[in-house]
C-alpha cells in the first residue's frame, strides 16, 4: 500500500466498453485538502480529496457535485451542494470527489459505481526494527 501525494491523475468512470476518463487533481496534504476548491471559479475535471469523510462549501463561488467513496473506490453517495452548506459526514467514506454541478450525472457517476484512480503514489517502506 502506498501513500497519496498532491498532483494530477485520471478518474475512470464506468466499464471498459463505456469508460469515461476525467482529468483529476489530487489533494492529499493538509494544506491542499483545506484549500480544496476555495478561491476558484470552476474546475476542469474533478478534485479528489483524500483522506476525507465530509466537506463544506463555505466561501465557495459555485455549486458542486460531491461523491463520497469508500476504501475500494465504490461510490457511497452523490450530492449536489450549493455554496455555504455543510455536508453530512459519511462514516464509511475515505475519499471525496468534487466537480462542477451536473458533471457527475453526465459521467454516469452514481451510488454503487466503482471508479478507478490513476495517480502517483509513493511507496511506503515498513519501519526499521
Amino acid at each position: 500500500m502506498g501513500k497519496w501525494r498532491d498532483g494530477g491523475g485520471t478518474l475512470t468512470v464506468g466499464t471498459d466498453s463505456g469508460a469515461r476518463e476525467v482529468p483529476l487533481r489530487i489533494a492529499a496534504s493538509y494544506r491542499a485538502r483545506a484549500r480544496g476548491l476555495l478561491g476558484v471559479d470552476g474546475v476542469d475535471g474533478a478534485l479528489l480529496i483524500t483522506p476525507c469523510g465530509s466537506v463544506h462549501t463555505f466561501r465557495m463561488r459555485f455549486t458542486i457535485d460531491v461523491a463520497y467513496l469508500d476504501r475500494g473506490f465504490n461510490v457511497l453517495a452523490v450530492r449536489t451542494m450549493k455554496p455555504g452548506r455543510l455536508g453530512l459526514p459519511r462514516l464509511r467514506a475515505r475519499h471525496v470527489v468534487e466537480s462542477e454541478a451536473g458533471a457527475m450525472e453526465r459521467w454516469g457517476l452514481r451510488p454503487g459505481t466503482r471508479v478507478r484512480v490513476s495517480a502517483p503514489v509513493t511507496e511506503v517502506s515498513p519501519p526499521a526494527r
